[in-house]
């Protein structure tokens, strides 16, 4: 217990810092951390330690969802269900579940570079707490910067009335994190776009072949469907898309 408590405030501090919360909310949760190594270091006391630790707790999943490769895998796994024409399968717990499989492993070598240069030196105490939460969040903040669009940090250094930085690694998570989302929301529609495209194809087929013969009461999409499933199963679909999507982050 006496381990994983600070470890779980460490990465709580870490989630309200990248949430860009106010220098002394930052701060705070940060400190929090020290009082369960080193009482007499303690500047909170453990309600104020457990609110900080709840309140970065709760911006776990918004970062999960926004700021992970999480956001374009859902992304591209609902165009490709939508392509196919299956509305429902699968459900929506499998999809969520698969891109949350494939978040972890592609983000695990960064989180693991994180949690080595910022946890375990504040745990051997050779860092302070604010510097271990600095280090930690350097190895995140290169992941952001890799995948971020020139185009749309500058649309939020515009709108922010913030001065560009001399280099993209000094880049604040303000301005970071919203440009990655959007970064990756065109990403997202650019790949289902061209998944759409083949199955797309399908349904004009049938759809000209079933006026052809004068079936006009039967729905293409009715015989489009097992065509384009069929299509899909036989180029092993699932391993190429989900293939792709790890590929395109490495």
């Amino acid at each position: 217990m006496g381990t994983l408590m600070p470890r779980t405030l460490f990465w709580a501090a870490a989630a309200a810092g990248l949430s860009a919360a106010p220098a002394d909310l930052l701060t705070a949760a940060t400190r929090a951390a020290v009082p369960v190594v080193n009482t007499q270091q303690s500047t909170l006391g453990v309600p104020m330690q457990i609110v900080l630790l709840m309140s970065g707790l709760t911006l776990l999943p918004v970062l999960v969802m926004s700021v992970t490769p999480f956001l374009r895998i859902t992304l591209v796994l609902h165009f490709l269900r939508q392509a196919i024409g299956t509305q429902s399968t699968p459900s929506n717990p499998v999809l969520i579940g698969l891109a949350l499989f494939l978040t972890f492993m592609i983000m695990q070598p960064t989180l693991q570079k994180s949690y080595e240069e910022g946890w375990l030196p504040y745990e051997k105490q050779t860092l302070a707490s604010d510097a271990a939460l600095k280090k930690g969040l350097e190895p995140i903040r290169g992941f952001l910067v890799k995948y971020v669009r020139e185009k749309d940090v500058q649309m939020l250094l515009e709108v922010s009335h913030t001065p560009a930085p001399a280099t993209a690694g000094e880049l604040e998570f303000r301005i970071l994190m919203p440009a990655y989302v959007l970064s990756e929301l065109k990403t997202g529609f650019q790949i289902g776009a061209m998944l759409f495209l083949p199955f797309l194809v399908i349904d004009l087929l049938v759809a000209s072949v079933t006026l052809s013969v004068g079936i006009v009461q039967l729905p293409p999409a009715m015989v489009s469907s097992p065509f384009k499933i069929l299509l899909f199963v036989l180029v092993d679909g699932w391993n190429l898309v989900a293939g792709s999507l790890v590929r395109s982050f490495y």
